[in-house]
């Protein structure tokens, strides 16, 4: 059933409101948009609760991580040509660079027998149970997603360098009050599963990846809708945000960290296949790469998507910023399917002709 959409959007952003609006159902979607730094659309729909709800953004949330290590690199507190056993003296993949480790280099997807309820929700476990797992592949061969794996590992480098965890140092340099890395407040709203379930083959990477292959396997809906998992904010997949969270930690990283580190973090880092999702080229280091799944963006384009539906992301060269988050899952998971739509009709807005159509 069609609904009507709440909020707000500057023209020329105004046909916003009529792609969303023009969805089959109501997804519980929020959607914002900044241009230049300022937001020129501020949309939800009616079961999202308002443009003030919280709920589980999967690994969209990784983007906090990036982009406190995009930080520190720009900073010169982390290298990424440095060997992660020099951050981290007791890890054992002693050749791997930092630059591998976030391009999903190192093999380390997860665990035979998967990871405990305990370890998903404390990144220093899981990272120290890492620490004896025999890679998947030759580390630095090849790549694939590490869902579950990759945020306590990048975390346990920031740790080692700096005495700091990355919620702390988010937080304290990039400030995104509605992005939480670690709450159960009462203004979470449950995500809802989807139409259909994706079938994992039994014994594949993917299963691995997901800690599909721990007993039981890990749901992740009933996972991220469990409060005390909200309330440690894992980071590869526990942070709770707002489509205004989001978008405001992206343009806060425009603003704070230097494009040419912006520039590295977004270029592509690895062709060939992603050995765990099947995707060609997928990822720069931590982000996903934006410009060859939404063309129109520049190759500057950095961003993410959670397992929910939602994307966001920002283009330096065109100053936009897109956050897009829905409580009811998309089916197949990543960015929802309506994303691509949001998108054209945002750049199209960006346009001359529609630039000058407000004059």
């Amino acid at each position: 059933m069609p609904f009507r959409v709440r909020g707000e959007a500057a023209e020329p952003f105004a046909a916003l409101v009529d792609v969303l609006g023009g969805l089959p159902s109501d997804p519980g979607a929020q959607l914002v948009v900044h241009h230049d730094g300022r937001r020129v659309a501020d949309l939800w729909s009616p079961a999202s609760g308002g443009g003030d709800a919280l709920t589980g953004v999967f690994s969209a949330g990784k983007a906090a991580a990036y982009l406190v290590v995009a930080h520190l690199v720009g900073e010169g507190v982390l290298e990424l040509d440095r060997r992660v056993a020099e951050y981290w003296p007791e890890f054992p993949l002693r050749a791997l660079t930092l630059e591998d480790l976030l391009a999903h280099r190192s093999g380390l997807i997860g665990v035979h027998g998967g990871f405990t309820p305990a370890e998903l929700v404390d990144d220093r476990l899981l990272a120290a149970r890492l620490l004896h797992q025999e890679p998947f592949w030759k580390p630095g061969t090849a790549y694939g997603y590490h869902a579950f794996t990759i945020g306590a590992l990048a975390g346990e480098v920031v740790w080692r360098a700096t005495g700091r965890t990355i919620k702390k140092l988010f937080e304290e340099v990039i400030g995104a009050p509605d992005v939480l890395l670690g709450s159960a407040g009462p203004r979470y709203r449950p995500v809802l599963p989807p139409p259909r379930r994706i079938r994992i083959p039994a014994g594949s990477l993917t299963e691995i990846a997901f800690n599909l292959n721990a007993s039981p396997p890990t749901d992740m809906i009933d996972w991220i809708n469990t409060p005390s998992v909200r309330a440690a904010g894992p980071v590869s997949g526990g942070v709770v945000a707002s489509a205004r969270g989001l978008a405001t930690m992206y343009t806060a990283a425009l603003n704070l960290i230097d494009r040419h580190t912006l520039a590295t973090f977004a270029r592509a880092s690895s062709d060939g296949f992603d050995r765990v999702t099947g995707e060609r080229r997928h990822f720069g280091l931590g982000f996903e790469i934006q410009h060859l799944r939404y063309p129109g963006l520049s190759e500057s384009a950095f961003g993410h998507s959670g397992a929910s539906g939602t994307h966001a992301l920002a283009d330096p060269e065109r100053g936009l910023v897109f956050a897009y988050t829905r409580q009811e899952c998309a089916y197949p998971t990543g960015a929802a399917p309506e994303v691509p739509a949001l998108l054209n009709a945002v750049l199209a807005a960006l346009s001359p002709a529609g630039i000058a159509g407000t004059r």
